[in-house]
């Protein structure tokens, strides 16, 4: 109501200003003149001095054309705001159109993403149920044939020696789907959040050997060892840990040429513990390093290596679980046949983790 207001009186100034541009300087005019004569005259006679004409040219016509040009400034200044204010209101509802339509726009987007969403997340939760159920069903029978394997493998005296290769070899497929089945199990409860760490005191050279004796005792792989002296215990959880470690080591053996050795450091930086192993292996791209920890993500170089992808991207999950993070160095050095790659996994150190223990 204001602002029709405001517009009704400006269009009623104009109007107003045009009438007032003729007939204020005609009325000052007529009225200058009429002044002069009436000053001037005498007795019924008048004088025209030099003085009347100027005062009659000054007050009579020169003051008039003045304020007529002032009166028709003014009414330009005021036709010029309507101007302005008429397209600053045609502004205004074009872009009260445009964000109207934007909006309606972008409320229909955020509605198709959110049933998108929703699909998606439904189809993820059947992927994931589907995924379990199959391992779950898996794991019974890779049992009994891990059982009868070992139970075959210790009767081989009696067995020709290509039954008995072959026997090996099925024992270390099984070994290796069954070690696949349980990372599928531990995935599929970590995305859905029933994955339980159960922490403790672990003492890290211990472990680290033990999963060195695991993974590289049946190849002919050296090993270099870089442990500081003292190494205080952590509070995480050591199935977990372990298993960390030997992804890192089968990472390194897979990739490494033959003869070439696994690089195994820990040592403490501040109030961390540093765990590294390296390899003299091709290295990993730059370009796919950001992708390095997603899940069934496998480089470029992996066509002659076995592995499924999962092992780095659980490995990086229960470092973040367990308050710590993996991280990646490739290439680890100056070597352009060898430069190798480095996972160094980073995790805070407790002191007192036997007072925990105890507590």
């Amino acid at each position: 109501m204001n602002k029709l207001s405001y517009f009704l009186t400006a269009r009623f100034a104009a109007r107003n200003l045009a009438v007032l541009q003729w007939s204020v300087p005609i009325f000052l005019s007529i009225t200058a003149i009429a002044a002069e004569l009436f000053e001037h005259q005498v007795e019924g006679e008048l004088y025209f001095e030099p003085l009347f004409f100027l005062e009659l040219f000054t007050f009579g016509l020169f003051g008039p054309i003045v304020v007529g040009i002032i009166i028709a400034y003014l009414r330009c200044l005021v036709l010029e705001e309507l101007t302005l204010r008429d397209e600053l209101q045609t502004l205004n509802h074009d872009l009260e159109r445009r964000v109207e339509q934007r909006t309606a726009e972008v409320e229909q987007r955020n509605r198709e993403l959110a049933s998108a969403n929703s699909e998606l997340q439904q189809l993820d939760q059947l992927k994931s149920d589907f995924v379990s159920l199959v391992s779950h069903e898996l794991r019974a029978p890779l049992t009994t044939l891990n059982g009868g394997l070992e139970l075959a493998l210790q009767q081989t005296d009696s067995l020709p020696a290509e039954t008995v290769h072959t026997l090996k070899t099925m024992s270390k497929e099984s070994e290796r789907l069954t070690h696949f089945v349980q990372t599928i199990l531990d995935v599929s409860r970590m995305d859905a959040g029933k994955l339980r760490l159960n922490p403790g005191p672990v003492a890290v050279a211990p472990l680290l050997k033990r999963a060195v004796d695991v993974v590289l005792s049946q190849s002919d792989r050296p090993v270099e060892w870089n442990l500081c002296r003292d190494l205080p215990p952590l509070w995480v959880d050591e199935i977990y840990l372990e298993e960390i470690i030997r992804n890192l080591l089968r990472n390194a053996d897979k990739y490494s040429p033959a003869k070439m050795p696994v690089l195994v450091s820990a040592c403490c930086e501040g109030n961390q513990l540093h765990i590294r192993v390296g390899d003299f292996g091709p290295g990993i791209p730059v370009e796919i390093q950001p992708h390095i920890f997603d899940r069934f993500y496998r480089g470029t170089n992996t066509q002659t290596a076995p592995g499924w992808g999962l092992g780095l991207y659980f490995a990086q999950r229960i470092a973040i679980a367990s308050g710590g993070k993996l991280t990646l160095l490739s290439p680890m050095r100056k070597d352009v046949l060898h430069p190798g790659a480095e996972f160094s996994l980073t995790l805070p150190i407790t002191r007192d983790a036997e007072e925990k223990e105890n507590g």
